[in-house]
Formats: structure tokens, sequence, C-alpha cells
């Protein structure tokens, strides 16, 4: 298999868990039900789901009153896609 398309897999995957991560704490948070631990929140978006994270905290307007949620998950984020531009100029890569 490409090692892109499992790359690109992976980071879709991630991204997805990390977006129901925040709804599902969300409508636990409501129902008053054992909840999801911040820092697994946090893990989701360190391992690549930064953007399903960040998108879901706000689509759900989940952890919105946290300062370290509003300030730190989309900090992930752009560190993410900034290290990821290094990455791809370093090794020249081209997507096409």
């Amino acid at each position: 298999m490409n090692s892109i398309i499992l790359i690109t897999s992976y980071i879709i995957i991630v991204n997805l868990l990390g977006f129901a991560a925040m709804g599902i704490d969300k409508h636990k948070a409501k129902a008053g039900s054992y909840r999801i631990p911040e820092a697994t929140l946090f893990i989701l978006a360190l391992i690549g789901g930064s953007i399903g994270s960040t998108i879901g905290m706000f689509f759900f307007r989940h952890k919105t009153r946290h300062w370290y949620f509003v300030v730190f998950m989309p900090t992930i984020l752009i560190l993410q896609v900034i290290s990821v531009i290094a990455v791809c100029y370093f090794v020249n890569f081209r997507f096409m």
C-alpha cells in the first residue's frame, strides 16, 4: 500500500476520533455520566487529530470555557501544520 494512502487514512481516522470524542464527551456531560478525561482529548489532538478536535470543540461548544482548551487546541493544530510544511520543504516533497 502506498505510504501516502496510509498516512492520509491515519490522519482521517484520528481526526474523526477527535471530533467524535468531543461530541461524546459533550453528550456525557449533559447526561451527568462518566466523562472522557481531558488528557485523552489532548492526546488525540497531539497524535494528529488536532483538526477534528478543534472543529469538534467549537461545533459542539464543548470545553470552550476552559482557556487551556481554547488556547492549546488551535496551538497544537498550528504547530502540526508548520511541522508538515517544514518536513515537505526539507525533503522536497511535491503534492503535484
